[in-house]
């Protein structure tokens, strides 16, 4: 097996925590990963910061309010679930380039 890390980042125009983690979560199970953890901090006066532990790797989003969009980053040694998640990514989310 070779050691093989994809690598996915992008800016997305959302910053509701509760929108963010319930849509990210439910990418990354339709694409395939298990999810082993969740951990997430709520920072005073704003911003948010999840991290998903994957068994294939970790995926990680920081929401930027006072510019009303959030980095998601996404690592993976599954190259079938890490397209996956990248392309229904749109579906949920409106990517700022």
């Amino acid at each position: 097996m070779e050691a093989k890390i994809d690598n996915f980042k992008t800016w997305i125009k959302s910053c509701n925590e509760v929108e963010l983690k319930t849509g990210i979560s439910t990418l990354l199970e339709n694409a395939g990963f298990t999810i082993l953890n969740y951990i997430d901090h709520q920072f005073e006066p704003q911003g948010y910061t999840g991290l998903w532990l994957l068994a294939e790797s970790h995926c990680a989003l920081h929401t930027f309010p006072e510019e009303n969009k959030s980095y998601i980053e996404l690592s993976s040694c599954n190259e079938e679930m890490y397209h996956n998640f990248k392309n229904n990514l749109e579906h949920f989310f409106e990517i700022i380039d």
